[in-house]
């Protein structure tokens, strides 16, 4: 044991080329370099861009921790040149020839991990081979899904139930069968690839991803066991996985140099952003965000900023451009930027979040509920007004509102594909109504208070014997105990 001891883990990351992935996949390889092991990530060229600097500072401060680069085959799989990541496609076809992309990596990230004899390699889940690839060394692969404990367990009732299949129409409610809670859905909220398997090109991308699930060493979750508890112990008891929760992993992030450029580096207007919330009373602004992938029409977005100034309420609002030509100004209604002045803020592109939530003005949080988000605003204790629209977003925007009890929905009703929004706009007076529940009166100041709560667990869950801590030591043993 003492020998075992004595060793030094080598871990390599291989996180999947997308934000909502890479970001937190990042922090978890960094938090393992501080606990004693080395670290090195796996990346490509544009992608290591986001985060280098971060790592050089790592390094300054004697952490073992470096990035290796791989080319990414753009033109081999038939990708634009400097298509590096998920989240620059904008069609169906380019996210799936992404997505064979990433299989072309296979043979070079084998041949790396051969000459660095690592002791385990964590992937993402989209990289199904990652497995074969940890068999043929002899070391264990340990997944990152970049979701809960929550969602995951909705999947496994789903795919073993199939509840979808005995109702009537898109629209009726059905029950998912076998949860600690009862959590209603309609078909209408599901992805093509649950639902109607034969239909869906990611449907074989799918298989792969389970078949390689079931031969794993097990999964890290960012997330912490008093988030959700039925749900940790459900998925490790019930459905019989290892999983470990290490987070939330934002907090990893002390310094606010670090939270600024957590996800991106050289990012400008920070000190703005930061000064305008500076102006602020506590609790006054609502953060408007859906992450870095989701792509919204013209017309979502105009009732989008009716709602937000019939609210009343002051607001950060950032707005992912679909193209560098097309600007807010195209589609905000006339005289808006006049009428907001001082009282809202436009961010195009990408915004510092953490930072953002964390900061004492922010007293609501509009989100897409990406597992990531979810996790952000859970961690800085603000309320949300839930907006789904794809992956399992429909699921987190269950567990924020039915479950935690720490959010309202706006009323998205249909899962729609990243790359095109045909969906009816939701229109400006329910995002309104949305916005003054959770940001004035007696409901939304419950929901504040829950959010709180929950904020401190999370801080407590990362600090040195909270549940993440002891989870990651746990699984560092782990990974020490497979070589002995």
């Amino acid at each position: 044991m003492s020998t075992a001891k004595s060793h030094q883990l080598h871990v390599f990351f291989l996180p999947m080329m997308a934000p909502g992935h890479t970001i937190p996949m990042i922090d978890i390889a960094r938090q393992f370099a501080r606990n004693g092991a080395k670290a090195t990530i796996i990346s490509t060229p544009l992608n290591a861009s986001h985060f280098s600097q971060t790592i050089e500072r790592d390094r300054e401060n004697g952490l073992e921790i470096s990035i290796t680069l791989i080319e990414f085959p753009c033109q081999e799989a038939g990708l634009p040149e400097g298509c590096e990541n998920l989240s620059s496609t904008t069609t169906l076809e380019m996210s799936l020839t992404f997505y064979r992309a990433m299989d072309l990596l296979q043979q070079p990230v084998e041949k790396l991990l051969r000459e660095n004899h690592p002791d385990a390699i964590v992937a993402g889940l989209f990289f199904w081979w990652a497995d074969d690839v940890a068999r043929n060394l002899g070391v264990p692969r340990l997944q990152f899904n970049g979701t809960g404990f929550f969602p995951m367990c909705i999947y496994n009732a789903l795919r073993a139930h199939k509840p979808y299949e005995n109702v009537d129409s898109e629209y009726e409610e059905f029950v998912v069968p076998g949860l600690p809670d009862e959590v209603k859905l309609t078909r209408r909220k599901l992805p093509e690839e649950t639902k109607d398997e034969d239909k869906s090109p990611f449907a074989e991308t799918v298989r792969k991803i389970l078949l390689s699930q079931s031969k794993s060493l097990g999964i890290i979750m960012n997330s912490f066991y008093e988030l959700e508890p039925a749900y940790a112990r459900h998925y490790r008891e019930v459905i019989g996985r290892k999983a470990w929760h290490v987070g939330p992993v934002s907090l990893f992030n002390k310094s606010n140099e670090g939270k600024a450029h957590r996800g991106m580096e050289n990012s400008s207007g920070d000190d703005n952003c930061l000064s305008w919330l500076n102006s602020k009373k506590p609790n006054s602004v609502v953060y408007v965000c859906f992450g870095s992938m989701a792509i919204f029409s013209a017309a979502q977005l105009l009732e989008i900023a009716k709602g937000l100034e019939s609210s009343g309420q002051e607001f950060i609002w950032v707005v992912r451009e679909k193209t560098k030509d097309e600007r807010s100004v195209d589609w905000l209604p006339d005289g808006f930027e006049s009428r907001i002045q001082g009282r809202g803020l436009i961010i195009n592109g990408w915004a510092p979040q953490v930072l953002i939530l964390e900061h004492e003005a922010v007293g609501g949080f509009i989100t897409h509920c990406g597992w990531n988000s979810v996790l952000e605003g859970v961690a800085a204790g603000v309320p949300m007004v839930t907006w789904p629209l794809s992956a399992e977003q429909f699921f987190n925007e269950k567990l924020v509102t039915e479950i935690l009890k720490m959010g309202t929905p706006v009323g998205a009703q249909e899962w729609t594909k990243r790359t095109d929004d045909h969906r009816e706009p939701i229109k400006g007076d329910d995002i309104e109504k949305a916005v003054v529940k959770l940001m004035v009166g007696e409901e939304g100041e419950r929901m504040r208070i829950r959010a709180r709560e929950l904020g401190d667990m999370a801080k407590r869950a990362v600090e040195k014997g909270g549940s993440s801590d002891a989870d990651l030591k746990s699984l560092m043993e782990e990974i020490r105990s497979y070589h002995l």
